[in-house]
């Protein structure tokens, strides 16, 4: 999920290419799709932060443990015990000013980033403003509003709003398997996070089927009012594993566990 950059400043935004359902024919829309959520390059765009808090900060001030683990109503909420003892919406805060930190900030943005939440106007500007340099933020706004388009959306297999068709499960999710710094000083640094990724829509008829795929994001970080902040990311292809031999598993099955199963919080 070929996009190309758009965004003025050091933000780099990879856009669908022009054409009817972003330019990608069916058989290729997974790799489509990964590629705008691609992670927002952002994305590529799994945390799993598909579902959006009220906003309200989650911090030791406010009598919550941070080392006690935590479970949003939603079912595909972030579960376990968080890295960080704030968080705006479902989105961990208050990253350690190391590359022990920068590294747990840039995994949990990839996978805001890749969430079902991006493809819904206002859920979709909430996580762009929560993790981004605000000096970059407005303009990336923008520029997704145009990425997902309704002929990206009807490409992808969902309604103009952003959902899923009624009967159906769409799965968007990024899954850190490991991070690394390229570079590093006291107010910015440079993470590759090595991801896997399931997109598609899960249940009985669905004819775009949740296919996995392998990228590596790339996110240059700076030091913004006490945390780790994106202000660019790009995205490449890899690396990937040879395929196992397990059995696909059936869209009902598929479904129940993307509903079933909780995200994950990243630390390093």
């Amino acid at each position: 999920m070929s996009l190309g950059d758009e965004h003025d400043g050091q933000t780099r935004t990879r856009l669908p290419e022009p054409g009817p359902g972003a330019g990608r024919p069916p058989a290729r829309s997974s790799r489509s799709l990964i590629a705008v959520l691609g992670v927002v390059v952002l994305l590529v765009a799994a945390i799993a932060l598909a579902n959006r808090g009220d906003g309200t900060p989650d911090s030791p001030s406010s009598g919550a443990n941070p080392d006690t683990p935590t479970r949003s109503t939603a079912p595909t909420a972030a579960t376990g015990v968080r890295p960080v003892p704030g968080k705006n919406g479902l989105i961990p805060t208050g990253f350690a000013r190391d590359e022990q930190g920068a590294q747990s900030a840039a995994a949990n943005y990839a996978v805001a980033l890749g969430s079902v939440d991006m493809f819904q106007r206002g859920p979709r500007e909430g996580i762009v403003r929560a993790v981004h340099d605000p000096a970059v933020a407005d303009g990336l706004v923008r520029s997704l509003d145009d990425s997902y388009s309704a002929g990206f959306l009807a490409d992808v297999g969902l309604n103009p709003d952003g959902t899923a068709p009624a009967g159906l499960t769409f799965v968007s999710r990024t899954i850190p398997v490991g991070t690394k710094v390229k570079e590093s000083t006291a107010d910015t640094a440079t993470v590759e996070v090595w991801c896997t990724g399931l997109v598609g829509l899960a249940g009985e008829g669905s004819t775009k089927p949740v296919t996995t795929t392998w990228f590596t994001i790339t996110e240059k970080l700076r030091w913004v009012s006490d945390d780790w902040k994106v202000v660019s990311s790009a995205q490449a292809e890899g690396p990937t594993p040879v395929n196992g031999d397990n059995r696909a598993s059936i869209a009902d099955d598929i479904a129940k566990a993307v509903e079933g199963y909780g995200g994950f919080t990243y630390a390093r």
